[in-house]
């Protein structure tokens, strides 16, 4: 399978499956509705165009959808994308700027500490 990106509107749709594992449309479109506003042709629409790019599995009977991508496949798809778009694909440039503009506590900076040395 190929590279999925989704944008925003397809993520509020895949959070829920992710922590559902499986949902009927019609109870996809019923919690969207109430949550986010959108109309029932609108939230099919969405799970059509996810169905399309492989991010979901449609079984029947009842139209049931199960995400066929994980979030952890998807956030390292999204993070990519960003450094690539904002930091030339660069993490430590990223990192530096992030870092360069806000405060850590001790117990952030001793957390970054850790993970840069069980990397090396």
């Amino acid at each position: 399978m190929g590279e999925i990106r989704l944008h925003e509107g397809e993520l509020n749709v895949m959070e829920l499956l992710w922590s559902n594992k499986a949902l009927a449309a019609k109870d996809i479109a019923k919690i969207i509705k109430e949550y986010i506003g959108w109309e029932k042709n609108t939230t099919y629409t969405v799970i059509k165009r996810l169905i399309n790019k492989g991010a979901i599995i449609r079984e029947d009977p009842g139209f049931i959808c199960r995400a066929d991508i994980t979030k952890a496949e998807i956030q390292k798809v999204e993070t990519q994308a960003l450094l690539n778009q904002l930091y030339n694909g660069s993490i430590s440039n990223f990192i530096s700027d992030y870092l360069f503009k806000c405060e850590l506590s001790s117990v952030d900076i001793d957390m970054l500490q850790k993970i840069i040395s069980d990397n090396k």
